[in-house]
């Protein structure tokens, strides 16, 4: 199986499109060689993957036939991602979580609230 649809099928990355931009990019790698999105993979193999500042690293179990739910993605590739890499991205969550966004413009339902409140 090509390595852009074996990490599209497990649900590393959204889409195939993205998968191989990725590959393509050089963000994607096998036996820490960097790889094209034609790449043939074997059972066994390695597939690291890098996603902003974290390189996710998937062991290939087996070949789905097509893209996998959620839960059986377990049985066609085992994430063996370090526990450092976890911990970053765990990391990068939370910073991302606790940055307060602007409110933005009012809704109506604001405006209303407000106005009851001043006149009451």
């Amino acid at each position: 199986m090509r390595v852009d649809k074996f990490i599209w099928a497990i649900r590393v990355l959204k889409t195939r499109s993205q998968a191989s931009i990725h590959c393509k990019e050089g963000k994607v790698s096998v036996g820490q060689v960097r790889v094209k999105p034609s790449k043939i993979l074997k059972v066994g193999d390695t597939v690291v993957v890098r996603k902003g500042a974290v390189y996710f690293s998937f062991k290939v179990l087996e070949f789905p036939k097509s893209r996998v739910g959620a839960a059986l993605v377990q049985h066609y590739g085992e994430n063996v991602t370090t526990q450092e890499e976890m911990e970053k991205f765990e990391k990068i969550k939370l910073a991302e979580k606790s940055q307060s966004r602007a409110p933005g413009r009012p809704t109506k339902r604001d405006r209303r609230d407000w106005e009851k409140a001043f006149y009451e």
